[in-house]
């Protein structure tokens, strides 16, 4: 059985759900200590129970130590099944987190798998629904992984309350990403999403991210959602695509900073993204990272930056594959070879 220290690195959820869902996929059976010791509310949160029990369901598993609050969790993986699934969070937790470890227990799945779920859609410290839709999803397609994604209602903090559907299919073969050479990124585009709030937010922070793509010489568009939640909440996410890769930013709206802020800052983040070279974002490399290791062969990208979250999901991936991971620092972008 395998052993994961859970305080290991960024010492957060990320490790927790990957580790269960490299489990689900390897076969593996594992046993994780300090669960989120480096938190400040320590231990399995219900956003985290939720993304367990959906594995477990999916996978037939078998669980001991899960519980909201518990440091320590055993899992002994079973067979996929596909099906429906339907699981509520109960809180604002992000459903994309619990979306992203669902997809990746279930690459081995022979027919398609539905979940449904309720929590938060456009949450802190997570990938919003846009990102999730027009970023990472893409991404993953490209290497072979087939989904169908439907958002039914926004949710966020503190009331939650979003439902989204999202159908996996099975994978034929997962390819590998050749993205060392410099993108064509031509076009921005973007979706501000805004719920209970004046109409001048989204106008505001929409205005600002054009302007930001205007003085850089980038075609842009953004459309508004205007939608309506339990809770209030706005945000803004932007993506750029070329023939071979997409690359993203998000912020969520937040009191004491105005909407202009937050356009300038995801449109500035993007650009900067875009003119270092960047084929994978930063935020986006952690998150498909475990796809770069199941592929067959070599795959390279160029990021920014190598986050704490992504060396942690690097660490955990040597746990459980014979990987070798090769960084090479050029100037401002990094090299990054998975082989």
């Amino acid at each position: 059985m395998l052993q994961i220290d859970g305080s290991y690195g960024e010492g957060g959820g990320q490790i927790l759900r990957y580790a269960l869902a490299l489990s689900a996929f390897t076969k593996k059976p594992v046993e994780i200590n300090n669960i989120r010791a480096n938190r400040p509310v320590t231990g399995i949160r219900p956003q985290h129970h939720t993304a367990i029990s959906c594995i477990k369901s999916i996978c037939k598993g078998a669980i001991e130590g899960l519980s909201i609050g518990s440091s320590k969790l055993t899992f002994l993986p079973g067979e996929v099944q596909p099906g429906k699934y339907s699981f509520d969070i109960g809180t604002a937790g992000s459903m994309t987190l619990v979306f992203q470890a669902c997809i990746l227990s279930s690459i081995n799945t022979t027919k398609p798998i539905t979940i449904k779920l309720t929590g938060g859609t456009d949450v802190k410290w997570a990938p919003t629904w846009d990102y999730f839709t027009h970023v990472f999803l893409p991404l993953i397609q490209k290497m072979g992984v087939s989904t169908d994604a439907q958002l039914i209602k926004r949710g966020y903090y503190p009331k939650g309350g979003g439902e989204a559907v999202l159908t996996i299919y099975p994978v034929k073969k997962l390819q590998r990403l050749q993205l060392e050479e410099k993108q064509d990124f031509r076009k921005i585009e973007g979706i501000v999403h805004i719920a209970n709030l004046p109409d001048h937010i989204s106008k505001r922070m929409k205005h600002a991210a054009l302007e930001m793509a205007v003085k850089n010489d980038i075609r842009s568009y953004i459309e508004v959602d205007k939608t309506t939640s339990f809770s209030p909440g706005t945000g803004i996410t932007l993506w750029s695509k070329s023939d071979r890769t997409v690359v993203g930013s998000t912020f969520l709206g937040e009191r004491g900073v105005t909407s202009e802020k937050i356009g300038e800052n995801a449109a500035d983040q993007l650009i900067k993204e875009i003119n270092v070279g960047a084929t994978i974002d930063t935020f986006a490399i952690d998150q498909i990272l475990p796809y770069m290791v199941l592929a067959e062969g070599e795959s390279v990208c160029m990021v920014s930056e190598l986050s704490n979250h992504t060396q942690t999901n690097m660490w955990l991936l040597k746990q459980f594959f014979d990987v070798k991971f090769e960084v090479k620092k050029q100037q401002d972008i990094t090299k990054l070879i998975v082989r």
